[in-house]
């Protein structure tokens, strides 16, 4: 496997996928630094060079990912939450916040079902 910016990245998955695996990097952003670097996104992580290798490695340290990311990601979540915004306020008591429904969706964010007594009609 190869190692890039703290991730064991999967051997047998293009060069394009492989580098999703990665916190921060989606498929457009892996395309672009396959691009920087100069290489294919088609070729498979087990067939790049040292040289290829180094120049992915190169371009995605330049991007803010994997610790750094969820780090600033955290502390904006934190940071609603002290100066009690809306969103804050959602994401304190685990509600979705970029205004979904609420009524019939939402399980991700409120967890399983808690049967209310009397509650059919």
């Amino acid at each position: 496997m190869a190692r890039i910016a703290g991730v064991d990245i999967p051997r047998d998955k293009c060069v394009g996928v492989a580098l999703t695996y990665i916190y921060g990097i989606g498929a457009t952003m892996a395309k672009k630094v396959c691009e920087a670097a100069g290489v294919d996104t088609a070729i498979r992580v087990k067939d790049l060079t040292d040289e290829q290798e180094f120049a992915i490695r190169t371009e995605v340290d330049k991007i803010k990912t994997e610790g750094d990311l969820r780090r600033e990601t955290n502390l904006n979540i934190k940071r609603l939450m002290e100066i009690g915004c809306h969103k804050g306020k959602r994401h304190r008591i685990g509600l979705p916040v970029n205004g979904q429904r609420t009524k019939t969706n939402a399980r991700t964010r409120k967890g399983p079902r808690r049967t209310v007594a009397n509650k059919k009609k």
